[in-house]
């Protein structure tokens, strides 16, 4: 039996819906991906932010147990580490026998030698471009917040940039560069990692991209007009900072942000056709997902941050390949530590042990041993916002250690605009998802929120001492 090849394609920022079926977003191979393979509409990120989010699609584990809480070039290494020592799923891959291959943004830790990880090739310090403030000269159609004593925030653009001279381009060139060379061996299976920095703000497009969108029939999303009343005062306050700009602004940043979406699906389609040239296609597994989200607009937010909406937290997740099932969707909940675990098992029939799941099974369809769970947490960024977040069933519980909690019921209310955590018809929901987060915690020795017992921590609704 002939060994799976995999190609993995991660993106950074990249909201769930600009996949799914409806999505005004132009992504007609990624459509045609998802028809050859399975989507998965309830991924979720395990952390808001990209270097948390990364480390744990790469070691499987929640932030605080690898330690890469934040960004990591956002702190200093003492406030974001990655723990030395740590398994990642390439790792077992390389040691299984496979040539492997890493282009585009890392981020997952400082080193940047990914030889360490698994990696024979690769190339990342080229593409570690938007770290801060990002300004463009060649950017004309600009958005840009303006306020007083800080830097101008450049947010969305339209260039005149050849797309050959993009990144984007770029790398997905490199990898092809390194399919060519990897089939020379027909006997070694390889395994290609290509991670585009884009669609992460500022949004800034080619022209020709930006022309396939009309911003002015674009949807405003549900929640736009939503005033967060009942919801964390901070994120009232991170909403004013986008006060200043109207529906247009709005508009024409989602317009550029499709546009660099549908860039990335034509690099993507650039990669397929060469695997199809190379004979390689059928014996791929080839895995679609990203970081995290983007609000996009939604709550009258941009960018990512501490509110804790699905827009953020929802990834894409597609997988095709051999042994998955086509023209199929999986409901279930997943998560992005589950990821590895499943690779490893299509790909190697072996264990990657982490905190992880494989969803295999789903692929299989067997759901019945499939607890519909996910789990998230934030620790902030540069400031310090600890949340736990927690998907069960069609539930969201969201505990907000700086102010009230937030509980929503995500079938009957998918635009989250109705807080429940106040509700008392709600109270033995909420305490049961509260005491289940504690169980979690515990099960993962999350160990500074366990031991938080001490009279000014005790305000979840329930403590880390009740029994399930």
């Amino acid at each position: 039996m002939t060994v799976p090849n995999l190609l993995f394609i991660i993106t950074d920022q990249q909201q769930a819906a600009t996949v799914d079926p409806t999505s005004p977003c132009l992504t007609p191979n990624l459509d045609a991906l998802a028809a050859r393979g399975t989507r998965f509409t309830r991924c979720y990120a395990a952390n808001p932010i990209c270097s948390p989010s990364r480390a744990s699609l790469f070691t499987g584990l929640l932030p605080h147990s690898h330690g890469m809480v934040d960004v990591t070039h956002a702190v200093p290494a003492y406030r974001a580490e990655l723990q030395a020592g740590l398994a990642m799923w390439p790792e077992l891959l390389h040691e299984a026998g496979y040539q492997t291959g890493y282009f585009g943004k890392w981020h997952v830790e400082r080193s940047n030698r990914l030889e360490n990880f698994g990696f024979d090739d690769y190339e990342v310090e080229a593409y570690h471009q938007l770290q801060g403030l990002v300004e463009r000269d060649d950017a004309d159609v600009r958005g840009v917040v303006r306020q007083p004593g800080y830097k101008d925030f450049l947010l969305y653009g339209v260039t005149d940039q050849p797309v050959e001279e993009t990144p984007e381009y770029q790398l997905y060139s490199q990898g092809i560069d390194f399919l060519r060379n990897a089939v020379r061996d027909p006997d070694r299976p390889w395994a290609l990692f290509l991670s585009s920095e884009a669609p992460h703000d500022p949004y800034v497009a080619p022209r020709s991209y930006f022309q396939r969108y009309d911003p002015a029939v674009l949807p405003r999303p549900v929640s736009f007009d939503d005033p967060l009343a009942d919801r964390p005062a901070i994120y009232c306050r991170i909403q004013r900072v986008w006060q200043d700009l109207d529906w247009d602004d709005y508009a024409r940043a989602t317009a550029c942000y499709y546009a660099l979406c549908t860039l990335i699906d034509d690099q993507i389609g650039r990669v397929l056709a060469v695997l199809e040239e190379l004979g390689q296609l059928d014996n791929t597994v080839i895995v679609f997902t990203s970081d995290h989200g983007d609000y996009m607009g939604a709550h009258r937010l941009m960018l990512k941050g501490v509110p804790a909406f699905e827009e953020v937290y929802r990834v894409p997740l597609i997988v095709a390949g051999p042994g998955v099932p086509m023209s199929n969707s999986i409901d279930k909940t997943t998560s992005v530590i589950d990821i590895g675990p499943t690779l490893i098992e299509l790909l190697t029939g072996r264990r990657f042990d982490c905190q992880g799941r494989s969803f295999a099974p789903l692929l299989r369809g067997d759901v019945a041993g499939w607890t519909d769970e996910a789990y998230a947490e934030m620790q902030g960024q540069r400031f310090a916002y600890q949340q736990r977040v927690l998907w069960r069933d069609q539930w969201k519980y969201v505990f907000n250690t700086f102010d009230e909690d937030e509980l929503y019921d995500l079938a009957a209310d998918p635009h989250e605009l109705h807080n429940r955590a106040g509700d008392p018809a709600c109270r033995p929901l909420l305490e049961s998802m509260a005491g289940r987060m504690w169980q979690i915690i515990e099960e993962t020795d999350d160990w500074n929120m366990r031991q938080a017992q001490y009279g000014m921590f005790r305000f979840a609704p329930v403590g880390p001492e009740l029994t399930l």
